[in-house]
Order: C-alpha cells, then sequence, then structure tokens
C-alpha cells in the first residue's frame, strides 16, 4: 500500500512518469475540448484530478480490506469468489470511491451548470485515479506496461466516468427540478453501471479460456467506442441546467 501511493512521490524517473502521464493526459484534454458551452476553470479541473488521486487511495484501502475478507470465506478457485472479487470488491471499491469523492467535490458547485459537465468531472476524476495508480504500475513494472495500459487500462476508467458522468448529470438536473426521488435514482445508476461495466472489464481481462483475449479486444472495442459516442452526443447536445 505505502509503494502504491507514494513511489511517484519517492522514485523519480522522467520516462516513465511521461509515459504513465500521457494517455490521461490525452483524454483529459480531449474531453474537456468538447465542453461546448462554458468550460470550467483549470483550478476547479485541477481539484477533480486531486480527488480522483486520493479517491485511489480510499480504494486501496477497501480492496485491500474485502479483498483479505473474501479470500478467508471463499475458494479463490471458484467462479463465485472471481465474480465477487472483480465486480464488489474492486468495482464497487474503486467506482465507489471516485464517486464519492467527484459528489464532494463538484454537486454544489456554482460551476455544474450544464448538463456536460457531469462527463468531465466524472472522467476527471477517474482519470486522475488513472493517472497515480498508472504511474505507480510503470514505476514497478516498467516501460512496456505503460504501453499496454495506455490502450487498455487508462482510457478503460475514461469509459468508466463516461458513464458515471451521464448519470451524475441526470442526478443534478433532477435534484435542481425538485425531483429528488428520481435524483436518487441517477446516482445509484451513476455507481452501478460504472461497477458493472468495470466488473466485466476485469472478469474478462482475467479470463484464462482460449479465447480470453479476443473476447477482451473485442469488450474494450465495444466499450470505447460506445463511450466516445456518448461523449459526442453529450457534447453536440449539451444545455444549461439553471
Amino acid at each position: 500500500m505505502f509503494y502504491y501511493f507514494f513511489a511517484p512521490l519517492l522514485t523519480y524517473n522522467f520516462i516513465l512518469v511521461l509515459a504513465a502521464v500521457i494517455p490521461a493526459a490525452y483524454l483529459l484534454v480531449k474531453v474537456y475540448r468538447m465542453d461546448r458551452l462554458e468550460k470550467e476553470s483549470s483550478h476547479f479541473l485541477w481539484t477533480l484530478v486531486k480527488a480522483g488521486i486520493f479517491s485511489s487511495l480510499i480504494a486501496l484501502i477497501l480492496e485491500r480490506i474485502f479483498s483479505n475478507l473474501l479470500i478467508s470465506a471463499m475458494d479463490t478457485k471458484s467462479i463465485g469468489f472471481r465474480i465477487l472479487l472483480y465486480f464488489v470488491v474492486v468495482g464497487l471499491s474503486e467506482e465507489g470511491a471516485k464517486y464519492f469523492m467527484l459528489k464532494r467535490t463538484s454537486w454544489r458547485s456554482s460551476e455544474f451548470n450544464c448538463l456536460y459537465d457531469g462527463i468531465v468531472y466524472a472522467v476527471f476524476v477517474s482519470l486522475g485515479f488513472a493517472l497515480w495508480e498508472n504511474i505507480s504500475y510503470v514505476l514497478h513494472y516498467g516501460l512496456s506496461n505503460a504501453f499496454v495500459r495506455a490502450f487498455t487500462a487508462i482510457p478503460g476508467h475514461g469509459a468508466f466516468g463516461v458513464f458515471m458522468g451521464v448519470f451524475y448529470s441526470a442526478a443534478k438536473l433532477y435534484s435542481l427540478a425538485g425531483f429528488e426521488d428520481k435524483s436518487k435514482q441517477f446516482e445509484i445508476a451513476a455507481i452501478i453501471v460504472p461497477v458493472l461495466i468495470h466488473g466485466a472489464y476485469d472478469y474478462i481481462a482475467t479470463s484464462a479460456s482460449q479465447y480470453g483475449s479476443y473476447i477482451f479486444i473485442a469488450f474494450i472495442a465495444v466499450l470505447f467506442f460506445a463511450a466516445n459516442k456518448v461523449v459526442k452526443t453529450a457534447s453536440q447536445n449539451d444545455r444549461f441546467m439553471r
């Protein structure tokens, strides 16, 4: 745990850090530039990235606790164990931590006034999480790991953030309109949908079947296409909520 969270601060390797940062930075800029109506302040965006970084620590602690409990309670080779590990321990811990920091940081912000904003906020938190996680992985496993994660884990977290953000914006819209019950339903969806996608991503990625790698490639291709489509549609149909 100590190494994961503090290695980026204690270890200096410019090339490795740069390789870890560039993919996330590219996606952050892309999502930011598609904000047509009213772009967010740089200070607020940096606050969201820091919230994402902090959410990675929360998730790490939760994963350690619940994975140890799961290992002590179940056969680690069973399908049930893998489902609970990837969908609950990993998926719910990580996406739940992201959502906690996302709402804590942005829900009451005066800058949250457009439908597309929710996607921007969720993606920035998600990629803040992925950025710190990626630096830690790359410093530990090397440059080849950076290349693989640039096309899988980084855009994967970005895609999770896109789907979280769509429902997050809907929750905010209904809250502003006074429909709190409807707002809560969309808040739940903003957590559950990314958890299910994240869990499926990890489950398929670790599949040991003969065709596992092909299924994973197909899965991420569909995921990235869908997320890109959602971002473009949300950008084109953006409107003020207040």
